[in-house]
């Protein structure tokens, strides 16, 4: 308990003496508990002080979740000297029922299917040397009335088989080229560009960040706008069949304007000169690098595109993927190891499903379900840096072999009150020890403070 406490002190100017006491007690029953993480269950595995009364007050206060994520970073794992990056990815979270606050239909990649759910977009920093990401910030999608509609409407409008509309080949006569108008931003780029807006004003100046990473979703041109007018650079993914263009060059003979573009390329028959790299597994196939500044339609402004072409040389069967960044300056290897880094994201979503309740939680009110979507992402960062000192002793040691630990302390503890007499240090530090290693899967090299 004192190392929880320790490490709680570093963000008690922005808590209150008896939110902190609350949430000690938590966060010790958080890396307790075996089983469901409920407001019920949470009081099951708390010591002294963390009644289920205490538990639901604590869950019924407004907490500055933004000033908590970003001071713990700042004080326990930032590294100034490291290069930092934004991730951001949505997240949902299944629910039953019509109450929960935000509760509606969101679509679930792991069921692959629209299911009543909530959903949930997170702003993470990524240090690029360790190659680990932190959760910095949850952002609850909470659908609007004129939202709802519109999705109606244009689901109905698909429904609705309009007959097709010959018309001429060519360009219409009189038609004249217009400069690319801003994009309009749908609500989603809105609540994303709020996100942003807050995150780089906690941040400030503490750690200069340059680049946002976000999935395939995200590769448009609406998009890359809006990240570009927030002074970032967006790495993302572009369609497989997306039209790339290199500038034109050469001489314009005939008549009106120089054309912008040359011809289309074709993504698998590249010119050897904007290859990278090229390399060859043992199963015979070959992964091509290539990268150049190329444009496509949709964008008002060049690309850094990178493609990965993978070639199975015995059938001669083909894939690529087409990466890009708004910075044409920004090398290939960045722009490939910073985008493969993006899934490091999906683990923080894993582990705080997984391990810190939230696929578990069933508070309904607003505040109350702020709170437990926040809580499991806090736990992510305060875990990791609970763990470190053990992991220096073994890389391996997990989360479960963390939480086997201080179920073995709740273990021994109940212990000693059963006791008539409180055996001496050495004996129960070997008691601990024991207990503790049989839940373990990488049991820890030294033994661990029972006190």
């Amino acid at each position: 308990m004192t190392e929880i406490l320790a490490l709680l002190h570093n963000i008690a100017p922005i808590l209150g003496s008896t939110v902190f006491r609350q949430m000690s007690r938590v966060i010790f029953g958080a890396l307790a508990i075996n089983g469901r993480m409920t407001m019920l269950g949470l009081s099951r595995w708390t010591e002294k002080g963390g009644s289920y009364r205490t538990i639901q007050r604590f869950f019924c206060e407004s907490l500055p979740w933004k000033g908590i994520q970003w001071l713990f970073f700042q004080k326990c794992i930032l590294k100034q000297d490291d290069e930092y990056v934004i991730f951001g990815d949505e997240v949902v979270v299944s629910k039953a029922g019509k109450k929960t606050y935000g509760v509606d239909y969101f679509f679930s990649g792991l069921q692959q299917q629209v299911i009543p759910s909530l959903s949930l977009f997170v702003l993470s920093l990524a240090n690029t040397k360790e190659e680990r990401s932190y959760p910095m910030q949850v952002t609850q999608i909470v659908k609007t009335a004129e939202e709802k509609a519109t999705s109606k409407a244009k689901a109905a409008a698909k429904k609705i088989k309009k007959p097709s509309e010959k018309r001429k080949p060519g360009r219409p006569k009189g038609s004249k080229n217009k400069e690319k108008q801003a994009p309009e931003l749908n609500p989603e780029l809105l609540r994303i560009q709020a996100a942003l807006k807050s995150l780089l004003k906690t941040v400030d100046a503490t750690i200069q960040l340059t680049y946002l990473v976000m999935d395939g979703h995200f590769g448009n041109y609406p998009s890359a706008f809006m990240v570009r007018g927030m002074n970032l650079h967006l790495i993302s993914k572009l369609r497989s069949d997306a039209a790339l263009f290199p500038a034109f060059e050469g001489e314009h003979p005939g008549p009106g304007p120089k054309p912008k573009y040359g011809k289309k390329i074709d993504v698998r028959k590249l010119d050897e000169k904007y290859r990278k790299e090229s390399s060859l597994d043992k199963e015979q196939m070959r992964l091509e690098v290539y990268q150049r500044q190329l444009h496509n339609k949709e964008f008002a402004f060049a690309l850094n595109v990178v493609i990965l072409v993978k070639t199975n040389l015995k059938t001669q069967a083909q894939a690529h993927v087409i990466l890009f960044s708004t910075d044409l300056d920004l090398s290939y290897e960045k722009i490939i190891k910073f985008y493969t880094m993006r899934f490091k994201i999906e683990f923080n979503f894993r582990d705080a499903k997984q391990y810190w309740g939230l696929e578990d939680f069933m508070n309904i009110k607003e505040t109350a379900v702020t709170n437990a979507v926040n809580l499991p992402f806090f736990m992510v960062n305060f875990s990791s840096v609970l763990s470190q000192p053990f992991r220096d002793q073994n890389p391996d040691y997990s989360i479960l072999d963390l939480k086997s630990n201080y179920r073995a302390r709740r273990y021994v503890s109940e212990i000693i009150k059963m006791l008539p007499e409180k055996p001496d240090r050495i004996l129960l530090a070997d008691i601990f020890e024991q207990i503790a290693q049989m839940g373990a899967i990488h049991p820890s090299l030294h033994p661990a403070d029972s006190s």
